[in-house]
């Protein structure tokens, strides 16, 4: 019986991302034992903090990644959209887990479409891009930074401390909270992070073993949308305070591919997509984020 440790952060979202990769692991692959270990990541330690200012977006994998490096546990399991866009050298994504509702929602008591959004309107938030793409369908709410865990955000809600807070679909969904969700955004109206509503499996580049078994249970369709977005991503360059949106999305084997920049102060954003095979996804990828810098010039910098 072959023992694996799966590495997850412990809050109830990570734990049922874990879960499920466990799941299907076992589905796919006999004479396994596997066990969930729980890591506590820089990002959970530091819950009432500016994600830009402990560090950046890597703060909810690094503790992860360095235990595996280490060899302490075999798998990490990491929401993609909290990944950096290039990886440790040591490490490799081997599965990509069939994307969940990639869509943003907004949680609220009191409004239950985009037209009672108003100028008192207060929305918790702790993304950039989603205060900024706010902003453009109604430049009067007020936007307040939130952290923590989902159980916490919503809490927030149903104490009246916020209006309204904006949250993925694809957690809500996978907790089984879908009745918090007061609507849920178009991707016209609020383009979601890159790689938001999938599931990365990672191990270490050169244990065959483990890539063999994980590889099992990588779902084609999203790698390729993954791999189109990371590539985007990685072209336009930026840090966790870089307000950018993108979701490719895969038909009859063309790849569409939809991103949206922001300049460095805000004020700006600019738009565009792409449509090629869908086994052209990183060049798509490249494609749209040179599009972006040269659509945005001098307002952009990248880092």
């Amino acid at each position: 019986m072959k023992k694996i440790i799966i590495g997850a952060r412990g809050s109830k979202l990570s734990l049922a991302y874990a879960s499920k990769v466990k799941d299907l692991i076992l589905k796919s692959s006999k004479g396994i034992d596997i066990h969930i270990k729980i890591i506590k990541t820089s990002g959970d330690i530091h819950k009432d903090t500016k994600v830009s200012e402990i560090g950046g977006k890597n703060l909810f994998c690094k503790e992860i990644e360095e235990n595996l490096i280490k060899n302490n546990i075999d798998i990490a399991v990491h929401s993609l959209k909290d990944m950096e866009s290039f990886e440790h050298k040591e490490l490799i994504i081997g599965a990509f887990i069939k994307r969940n509702d990639p869509r943003d929602t907004l949680v609220s008591n009191k409004i239950k479409n985009l037209r009672e959004l108003s100028e008192d309107t207060i929305i918790g938030s702790g993304s950039r891009r989603r205060e900024l793409q706010l902003k453009k369908l109604n430049k009067n709410i007020s936007v307040t930074s939130i952290r923590g865990n989902i159980d916490t955000r919503i809490k927030k809600v149903e104490e009246n401390k916020f209006d309204a807070i904006i949250l993925a679909a694809a957690g809500l969904k996978s907790l089984n909270l879908e009745s918090k969700i007061s609507f849920t955004f178009k991707t016209y109206e609020m383009l979601p992070a890159v790689g938001q509503g999938i599931i990365a499996v990672q191990c270490r580049k050169h244990d065959e073993l483990i890539f063999d078994i994980i590889k099992k249970i990588n779902d084609k369709e999203t790698s390729l949308c993954a791999m189109a977005e990371r590539k985007m991503l990685q072209t336009i360059g930026g840090d966790c305070e870089t307000a950018v949106g993108g979701l490719a999305e895969i038909h009859n084997n063309n790849l569409k591919l939809k991103a949206q920049l922001f300049s460095d102060i805000g004020e700006d954003d600019f738009n565009y997509e792409l449509t090629g095979k869908d086994t052209d996804a990183s060049s798509i990828g490249k494609a749209v984020g040179e599009k972006l810098l040269s659509l945005a010039g001098e307002k952009f910098k990248k880092k």
